[in-house]
């Protein structure tokens, strides 16, 4: 008899930040937003009856789908919403990427991607990034079964301009190309803007990073009606009530409060310029940050040293002992203080080194 061991399908899984829970540490290492959601969304909480859990949520997410509509100034059609962007780039993996030519994204990008292509047997392959981190556009008009890459890409931060993402819409019009906008809230032109413009373009976001609700896990993704029809079909086909009611409902509240969007964004860039001035100080080397990060190197610093070192401190960041990029640290950009507070550290910490 054959061992049922044979039929089990095997993949290396994709490695998530680690999540320590420990007094008074300093925890920058998974991009999540400092500050709390919007006021208006504890108060839409407090609202709630907890009868709300005795009865199945909307499987349209109709309240969610109309106020990103609104917001976002597109037709409900052209939106549809997942349990956190991971979830919507699944779907849209399994949805879009079938065809028996392999897929194309950079070399260096979001870990995630070669995990989903394992796991639905879609063929890939990556493409190297150039020697300051950048995306070549040349590399992506050879044949393929669909293109995606973030912007700004994770992890170097690093952002591309609109006239880039047209120039690979223009040479793949025959396949799905996806643009994951995690931190574009963080300093760019979105893509969204080119929706309308190309019927095979699709847009993710994300709550988790600059709507402060990564504990809520709420995606979603914008483009032509066909798009959004045909993910909706698949995600009926595996799971209608993908999203809880009150991810729905605080979904919808929170962009409701612009005003506190905006305060909330214009204190993490005027950090992230702050602390990239003091990085820089302390002879780091980094490309220009466009996320809610910092992708950092000292030229005379291992950084798995300097991560084991702040890791002592209870100050969290992460480190990929990957090619290329084993040289670099991602820094969340937090609070004030606890910027100052890394800052002091590897400023003491480098010069007790000398």
């Amino acid at each position: 008899m054959k061992n049922w061991r044979d039929n089990i399908r095997k993949v290396v899984p994709y490695t998530p930040g680690e999540q320590p829970k420990k007094e008074g540490m300093i925890k920058l290492n998974t991009n999540e937003n400092p500050y709390p959601p919007s006021p208006s969304v504890r108060k839409r909480l407090e609202e709630m009856s907890v009868d709300t859990l005795r009865l199945y949520p909307d499987p349209t997410a109709g309240v969610l789908v109309r106020a990103l509509a609104d917001h976002y100034g597109v037709q409900d059609d052209q939106v549809f919403v997942g349990v956190g962007s991971d979830d919507v780039l699944a779907m849209a993996f399994m949805t879009f990427f079938n065809s028996d030519r392999p897929i194309f994204f950079p070399d260096i990008t979001y870990s995630f991607y070669p995990v989903w292509a394992d796991v639905f047997r879609i063929g890939y392959e990556t493409k190297a990034l150039d020697k300051d981190f950048r995306i070549r556009p040349e590399d992506y008009y050879g044949e393929n079964g669909g293109v995606i890459f973030p912007n700004p890409n994770a992890p170097t931060s690093i952002l591309e301009p609109l006239d880039l993402i047209r120039d690979i819409l223009e040479h793949n019009r025959d396949v799905v190309v996806i643009v994951d906008e995690a931190y574009i809230d963080f300093g760019g032109v979105s893509a969204l803007e080119l929706v309308n413009e190309y019927d095979n373009l699709l847009v993710v976001r994300t709550y988790s990073k600059s709507r402060s609700m990564a504990g809520l896990r709420v995606g979603f993704a914008i483009g032509h009606p066909d798009l959004i029809k045909a993910l909706n079909d698949v995600k009926y086909s595996f799971n209608s009530y993908t999203m809880d009611a009150f991810s729905l409902a605080l979904g919808a509240e929170t962009l409701k409060d612009t005003g506190y969007f905006e305060e909330c964004m214009e204190k993490i860039i005027r950090t992230r310029a702050w602390t990239a001035k003091e990085l820089t100080r302390l002879g780091f080397v980094f490309p220009e940050p466009m996320a809610n990060f910092i992708f950092a190197s000292h030229p005379d610093i291992p950084a798995e040293e300097l991560f084991a070192r702040l890791r002592e401190q209870d100050i969290y960041v992460r480190y990929f002992p990957l090619p290329r990029i084993d040289n670099y640290l991602r820094i969340t950009i937090g609070t004030d203080e606890q910027m100052k507070t890394l800052i002091r550290f590897l400023e003491k910490y480098i010069n007790g080194r000398k």
